[in-house]
């Protein structure tokens, strides 16, 4: 299905090299002022950088067709529109036929018998993340007239990794200070620097995204199965490349005795709430916010397409061949994805908030 979420709901629609790719979110109560500016500097923190994202440039000119009126939020499904215009659909008259590994064109071709839309991944590119952007950058704008932030950074590429746990406020204020979206500059020179070997080389490299939510208040959720976690991870593992996604300690916390893991209760510093002492929960109790701030990760596997010779198969044939992938690509996407997995958090949290009846 293209659509998510329950009071607030997100579609998606388009093609990487059809004419347009959009969302529309439905679901916002009405009389919000929409920050375009902001929007549209969401919009460009997904766009490639030089040498380490594709050559595609887009323009990514966010059109929003319905449901705002002078500049305001009316309470109906808002329309999303962008335009493809930096097409080359002819690198991609090969991979009709003969799928790249560790790409959807083979699932898509069976899944809907030869007819997918295989031009630069068709429905499975990267390219329809631009308007969950957008529409994640409308949910972020409703989340914070709720008191709630989120922001996310790059923690590893590769074997390269930056292990520090950076409080949210140096998140949200460093996350964008380069194009790699680490923040310690040492750590991304490296980053950089594996992703241009990866690329001299034909091949391509993976990472995880550190995302964290400040400002949650307890009771969001809503158990028995559209707990917190599983809101997020459906969405999260909708975004191309996504493999994994752990919260708090995660695996890491797996390994500990309970009297290590547990995160113990106490009364906040100003004696108005409880709190916990650790947040190895990250911020979720039984599928539900515990007021602490939320923490995930994410894995993200190395881009598939790759111009290094591979093995596949013929599908009209039923021979194996080799496959070099032509087009544009980018050798890492992980820089790029920051903004989508935050803009993805945003959506499910501003779902989970107007189901919980919260004001």
């Amino acid at each position: 299905m293209n659509s998510i979420g329950t009071a607030l709901r997100l579609t998606i629609f388009g093609e990487s090299h059809g004419e347009l790719v959009g969302a529309i979110l439905d679901g916002l109560p009405p009389g919000m002022k929409i920050d375009m500016d902001e929007l549209n500097r969401e919009i460009e923190m997904r766009k490639p950088a030089p040498l380490i994202g594709t050559a595609r440039h887009e323009a990514d000119e966010v059109k929003i067709a319905s449901g705002v009126k002078d500049g305001i939020l009316t309470g109906t499904p808002v329309l999303f529109i962008m335009e493809n215009r930096d097409v080359r659909s002819a690198s991609y008259g090969d991979m009709q036929f003969i799928p790249r590994p560790g790409h959807a064109d083979y699932t898509a071709f069976v899944k809907y018998r030869g007819q997918s839309d295989f031009r630069g991944g068709g429905q499975f590119s990267g390219r329809l993340t631009a308007p969950i952007v957008a529409a994640g950058a409308v949910a972020r704008q409703y989340l914070s007239s709720k008191g709630i932030r989120v922001a996310a950074h790059v923690v590893s590429i590769g074997t390269v990794v930056d292990g520090t746990e950076y409080t949210f406020d140096t998140i949200e204020n460093k996350r964008f200070g380069n194009e790699i979206r680490c923040i310690d500059g040492a750590a991304a020179a490296g980053m950089r620097d594996a992703i241009l070997g990866a690329r001299s080389d034909g091949d391509s490299l993976g990472g995880t995204i550190r995302c964290v939510a400040d400002g949650v208040p307890a009771g969001l959720g809503e158990p028995f199965f559209d707990t917190v976690e599983g809101e997020i991870s459906r969405f999260m593992f909708a975004i191309p490349a996504v493999k994994g996604i752990e919260f708090g300690s995660g695996f890491r916390g797996s390994a500990a005795r309970g009297s290590v893991n547990n995160d113990q209760f106490v009364i906040s510093r100003d004696g108005k709430g409880v709190v916990t002492a650790t947040n190895n929960s990250g911020g979720i109790n039984g599928g539900i916010t515990n007021g602490m701030p939320l923490v995930l990760r994410v894995a993200v596997k190395p881009t598939s397409s790759i111009s290094s010779k591979q093995r596949s198969v013929d599908l009209r044939t039923m021979q194996e061949t080799d496959l070099v992938v032509r087009g544009r690509h980018d050798p890492c996407i992980v820089p790029r994805a920051v903004i989508v997995v935050e803009a993805a958090l945003c959506t499910v949290l501003a779902d989970l908030y107007l189901r919980s009846g919260l004001k």
